[in-house]
């Protein structure tokens, strides 16, 4: 898969390309069995809210056969070589999770911020594609763009430890108010099969969902292979350590899974 000259150019103003039905239903019933399965395990990357409720399940690719393939789909992974034009590895991989009723905020911050303050990673070649698990609607809490907001660069921000139970660099009112003020919000909403794919510096931030409908979205954050991070503070299924180039599999390797978990 290939982005048109469009497709680019909107991404360089925007800092998001949002794609809707990407994947069949077929495909997103294999990744959300697969989410079951891993919010079910009780392992150090599989992260809940303070009611108990899962919040997030870090680097699932590398012990659920689902995700590793996606973590390597092309119609992933081969639009992010184009724009980052080269190869790419695999910084982070989230499965998160926003329960019904219980799923809490996620504060406005800049990925990148992340990537820089606590991984060292040199510049910010590195984006974010989000897959849609679940329909996500207004009401169950999606992702909160500020459009443009990827071309003000790296802004001020401190570091919450309180607010969630993942700690996050997060940006005051006072600056969310002023670049809102200049680029507007905007909040991708679709069906299960949809993906978002986001600059790293994009300012955004999700709101608890208060509905009775839970929503999953799966987050690949693919980096540079020359970008590589230099700092290895974090646990390393949070900030992964392997900088191997990913070789994008089958355009069908998910349906594949299915054909063979209904033979099984």
């Amino acid at each position: 898969m290939r982005l048109s000259d469009t497709e680019l150019q909107q991404y360089q103003q925007q800092g998001y390309l949002f794609f809707p039905n990407r994947f069949t239903a077929q495909e997103v019933t294999v990744l959300a069995n697969a989410a079951t399965e891993v919010y079910a395990l009780d392992r150090d990357e599989v992260w809940r809210e303070s009611n108990g409720a899962p919040r997030t399940a870090f680097a699932a690719h590398t012990y659920n056969e689902a995700f590793r393939r996606l973590a390597a789909h092309p119609r992933l992974i081969e639009p992010v070589m184009q724009i980052l034009d080269g190869p790419v590895y695999m910084h982070q991989y989230k499965v998160n999770a926003k329960a019904a009723f219980d799923g809490e905020v996620w504060q406005w911050h800049q990925d990148y911020g992340t990537w820089q303050r606590d991984d060292a990673m040199p510049e910010p070649r590195a984006m974010n594609i989000a897959v849609f698990v679940d329909d996500v609607t207004a009401a169950n809490g999606p992702l909160i763009f500020i459009p443009g907001s990827h071309r003000k660069g790296v802004q001020e921000a401190g570091h919450d430890l309180e607010s969630t139970s993942y700690p996050l660099w997060t940006l005051d009112r006072d600056t969310v108010t002023a670049l809102a003020q200049d680029g507007g919000l905007m909040a991708p909403i679709g069906d299960a099969g949809g993906v978002i794919m986001f600059h790293g510096n994009l300012v955004h931030a999700s709101p608890p969902n208060i509905s009775p409908f839970g929503r999953i979205i799966v987050y690949l954050s693919l980096c540079h292979v020359d970008n590589h991070i230099r700092r290895f503070k974090r646990a390393e299924w949070i900030a992964h350590r392997d900088f191997t180039a990913i070789e994008p599999l089958a355009d069908d390797c998910l349906a594949a899974l299915a054909r063979e978990q209904c033979a099984a």
